[in-house]
C-alpha cells in the first residue's frame, strides 16, 4: 500500500502555456502559481522562462510560461525557444491559450500545435468579452473540427482552472486521439488511398498533401524515430532551413519552390471555415473596442493623447503619491529620533551615532518615503497594460519608428523603460536584426525609468513648487525626444532601412484585472524594497564613510573627506553645465550603483536625516541656496540625471544581451557625451533667457 502511494506521488507532469501576446495567457499561468515564480534564462540563449508548480490529485505538475508568439516560424529567438521547448521530450502536455474574441488570428497558432503531435489542450480565454459583443462559440463544434479539448476559462475571474487542468493531465494519459468530424464538403473528391480527415484537424490540397506523403516516406525512410514525420514534411515545404539542416534529405525533385504562402493561406481558409461554423452572431454588435481606437490610433490623435494620459499618470504619482508619503515621512522622523536617543542612551560615540542616523537611516529612510510615488506610478502603468492601451502606443509609433529606420516594434522596449530599463533592455530580443537589438540598447536607457523618479520629485519640489509636476514630466518628454533624435541621427549616417513592420495583436479593451495588477505592482514594489535593503544600504554606509573619513581620519567636517576631495577634483568638468558642485558631483557619481542613490546620498552629504519632510527640504533648500545652487542648476541636474551612465544593473544587462564589452563601454561614453552636450545646451540658453 506504501509502494502504491508512493507511486502515485512519484507522478510528475510538465505543461507548457503558450499564445498569442495579450491572449491572457500570463494571467492564466499566474491563477494558477500566484507571484512564486521561478524567473531564469532559457540554456545558451538569453530569452526568459517563467516557472513554476503546482499539485493537483496525483501529480506534481510544473507548469512554463513560453514566449508570447503568433506562430512557430522560427524568426525571433522567442520563436526559436517555444518551439524547441514544445519538440523536446521535457514537456508533456501543451496548453494553448486562445483570445475567443480573436479567433481569426489565435487559430493559427493553434493549428501549428495541433501540428507538431504532442498533446494540445486549448483554453478559450476572454469568453466574457465573447459574450458582451453579442456572438456565441459553438464549444461542441469546435473540438470536433480541432480534435483536441476546448476548455472555456476566465483567467482573470479564475473560472474553469480546475476543468481546464483536469483536461490535462487526462488528455496526457489518453492513448487514442479525440475524433475528427470535418465534414468538409468541398474536399470529398480527394483521391488520396487514405482519409486524411479523419487523422488531421488541418488537412491542404491534395497537390500539398501528395507531396508531404512523399517526404514522410523519405524522411521515414531516413529518420524512423523522428517524432513527427508529418510536420517535418510540412516545415520542408516551407522551406524550414533549421530543419532541413537537423533532417538532410533529398527532396529536389519534389520542391521547386517554397510553398509557405500556400500553407498560410490554406490554414487561414481553414480558419474561416472553422469561425463560420462555431461563432455565431459574429456581426451582431460592433465592438466598442473599434469605436475608442478611432480616436486612440489616430494619425494626428494618438500621440497628443499618449502624452495627455502620461501628464494624468504624473498627476496622480504627485499629488497622491505625496498625500500618502507624508505618513511615511513621519513614521521616518521618529524612528530617527527614537533612534538617536537610544543610542546616545547606550553611550554610543558620535561616529557611530552619526552613521546610524546620518548615514543609514538617513539614506535608506529617505528613499523609503518615496515609495508611495513609485507605488503610484506602477500601479497606474499597471491598469495601461492590463486595459490593452499600451499596445496601441506601440501601433501608434510606428510610423515614427520606421522614419528612424527601425521596425515599429523597436518602440515596444523603449515604452518599457518607463517602468524599469532592464526588463525594456531584455525585450530588446523580440526584434530579428541584431543590428536594431543594438541600437536600441544604445537608446532605450534615455527614456525615463522609475528610479528617476526621486530625483524629479525632490528637486522639483524643492525649487519649482506649484510647477512641480510639470517639472518632473518634461523629463519624460525629454527622454522620449533624445531616445528618438539619437535613432534619427544613427539612421541618417548608417543610411539603415527598416525592414521589419510590426506585427501586434491590438486586444479588446477590458476592465484590468485586480489580480494581474496586485501581481505586478507587487513584484516591482518588492524589487524597490530589496534595492533599498541592500544596494541603497550598502551604498548609504559607504558614503558616509567616504564622507566623513579623510587623510586625517575621522572628521564631521565632510570638507576635509574623501568624497570631498574627488569631486572638487572633478568640479571644472561640471562647472559648464550648471553641476560644478562637488557634492552634487559626489551624488551623482554614487547613482551610478542605482539611481535612488542620488536621494540618499544627497541627505548624507547635507546631513538630513528625513529629506522628503517639510523640516528636510527646507534645510536642504537653505544649503543649497547658500551654494549658489538656483532652479535653473535644478533643473541641469535633472536633466543630466536622466541621460547619463545608466544603473550598475543596466550596464551589466547591456554586456549581457550584446555579449560585447565594446558595445557596451560604447553605449556607456556616448551616453555620458549626450548627457553633458544636453545639460550644456539647457544650461547656457537658460543663463541667457533667465
Amino acid at each position: 500500500m506504501a509502494a502504491a502511494s508512493k507511486e502515485k506521488a512519484s507522478k510528475k507532469l510538465t505543461v507548457a502555456f503558450i499564445g498569442n501576446p495579450n491572449c491572457g495567457k500570463t494571467t492564466l499561468f499566474n491563477a494558477y502559481t500566484g507571484a512564486n515564480l521561478k524567473v531564469a534564462n532559457w540554456p545558451g540563449v538569453t530569452v526568459e522562462k517563467v516557472e513554476g508548480s503546482m499539485r493537483f490529485q496525483d501529480y506534481d505538475i510544473k507548469l512554463v510560461d513560453l514566449p508570447g508568439t503568433y506562430s512557430l516560424t522560427s524568426y525571433t529567438m522567442e520563436e526559436s525557444v517555444s518551439r524547441d521547448f514544445i519538440l523536446s521530450s521535457d514537456v508533456d502536455v501543451v496548453i494553448d491559450v486562445v483570445d475567443a474574441s480573436s479567433l481569426e488570428r489565435n487559430l493559427y497558432l493553434s493549428l501549428q500545435l495541433i501540428e507538431l503531435g504532442k498533446p494540445v489542450v486549448v483554453a478559450l480565454n476572454m469568453m466574457d468579452i465573447v459574450e458582451k459583443r453579442g456572438m456565441e462559440l459553438d464549444l461542441h463544434r469546435l473540438p470536433e473540427m480541432l480534435g483536441v479539448p476546448v476548455i472555456p476559462v476566465s483567467a482573470r475571474k479564475r473560472r474553469g482552472l480546475e476543468v481546464l487542468i483536469h483536461a490535462a493531465v487526462h488528455h496526457n494519459e489518453q492513448k487514442h486521439p479525440d475524433p475528427l468530424i470535418h465534414e468538409h464538403k468541398a474536399k470529398t473528391g480527394s483521391k488520396h488511398i487514405h482519409d486524411h480527415h479523419s487523422e488531421f484537424a488541418m488537412v491542404y490540397s491534395d497537390e500539398i498533401e501528395d507531396k508531404i506523403d512523399l517526404i514522410k516516406e523519405r524522411l521515414k525512410e531516413k529518420y524512423p524515430d523522428l517524432q513527427n514525420h508529418r510536420w517535418a514534411s510540412i516545415k520542408y515545404l516551407e522551406g524550414d532551413t533549421d530543419i532541413a539542416k537537423k533532417y538532410p534529405v533529398d527532396v529536389s525533385d519534389i520542391i521547386s519552390s517554397s510553398l509557405e504562402d500556400r500553407i498560410i493561406n490554406e490554414k487561414f481558409d481553414f480558419i474561416e471555415e472553422i469561425v463560420d461554423e462555431c461563432l455565431v452572431g459574429k456581426d451582431e454588435k460592433a465592438a466598442v473596442t473599434d469605436k475608442v481606437d478611432r480616436y486612440l490610433t489616430d494619425k494626428y490623435l494618438g500621440i497628443p493623447i499618449f502624452l495627455a494620459i502620461m501628464a494624468v499618470v504624473f498627476f496622480l504619482t504627485f499629488t497622491v503619491g505625496d498625500f500618502l508619503s507624508g505618513y511615511v515621512e513621519v513614521f521616518i522622523g521618529f524612528l530617527n529620533d527614537e533612534l538617536s536617543t537610544a543610542l546616545t542612551s547606550f553611550g554610543a560615540g558620535p561616529a557611530v551615532i552619526s552613521l546610524v542616523c546620518d548615514g543609514i537611516i538617513s539614506g535608506v529612510g529617505g528613499i523609503i518615503t518615496f515609495l508611495p510615488n513609485i507605488f503610484m506610478l506602477f500601479l497606474a502603468l499597471a491598469l495601461l497594460e492590463d486595459s490593452g492601451y499600451m499596445s496601441r502606443v506601440a501601433y501608434v509609433m510606428d510610423g515614427i519608428m520606421g522614419k528612424l529606420g527601425l521596425s515599429g516594434r523597436a518602440f515596444i522596449p523603449m515604452l518599457l523603460g518607463f517602468g524599469c530599463t532592464v526588463p525594456a533592455l531584455m525585450a530588446s530580443r523580440a526584434l530579428e536584426d541584431k543590428r536594431d537589438r543594438l541600437r536600441i540598447m544604445l537608446v532605450t536607457p534615455f527614456m525615463s525609468c522609475s528610479a528617476r523618479l526621486t530625483i524629479y520629485i525632490l528637486f522639483s519640489e524643492l525649487f519649482f513648487g506649484d510647477y512641480a509636476m510639470i517639472a518632473a514630466y518634461s523629463m519624460y518628454v525629454i527622454g522620449i525626444a533624445v531616445a528618438i533624435g539619437t535613432a534619427w541621427l544613427i539612421h541618417v549616417f548608417s543610411k539603415s532601412k527598416a525592414e521589419n513592420a510590426l506585427l501586434i495583436e491590438l486586444p479588446e479593451y477590458k476592465m484590468p484585472g485586480a489580480r494581474t495588477v496586485f501581481i505586478y505592482v507587487w513584484e516591482k514594489v518588492k524589487d524597490f524594497l530589496q534595492k533599498a535593503g541592500t544596494t541603497i544600504f550598502v551604498a548609504s554606509v559607504i558614503m558616509w564613510f567616504i564622507l566623513n573619513f579623510g587623510p586625517s581620519g575621522y572628521s564631521p567636517d565632510m570638507g576635509q573627506s574623501f568624497g570631498a576631495a574627488i569631486g572638487k577634483y572633478i568640479v571644472p568638468i561640471f562647472v559648464p553645465i550648471g553641476l560644478g558642485f562637488w557634492q552634487i558631483i559626489v551624488a551623482l557619481i554614487a547613482g551610478i550603483s542605482a539611481k535612488e542613490v542620488v536621494v540618499s546620498s544627497c541627505a548624507v552629504l547635507f546631513g538630513v536625516a528625513n529629506i522628503s519632510s517639510p523640516e528636510g527640504m527646507s534645510s536642504m533648500l537653505t544649503q543649497l541656496q547658500a551654494m549658489g545652487f538656483g532652479p535653473l542648476n535644478a533643473f541641469c541636474l535633472m536633466v543630466f540625471s536622466l541621460l547619463y551612465v545608466p544603473c550598475a544593473a543596466t550596464i551589466i544587462t547591456i554586456k549581457k544581451e550584446s555579449e560585447s564589452t565594446a558595445h557596451t563601454v560604447k553605449c556607456v561614453l556616448f551616453q555620458l557625451a549626450v548627457a553633458w552636450g544636453m545639460t550644456f545646451l539647457i544650461y547656457n540658453i537658460g543663463r541667457i533667457l533667465f
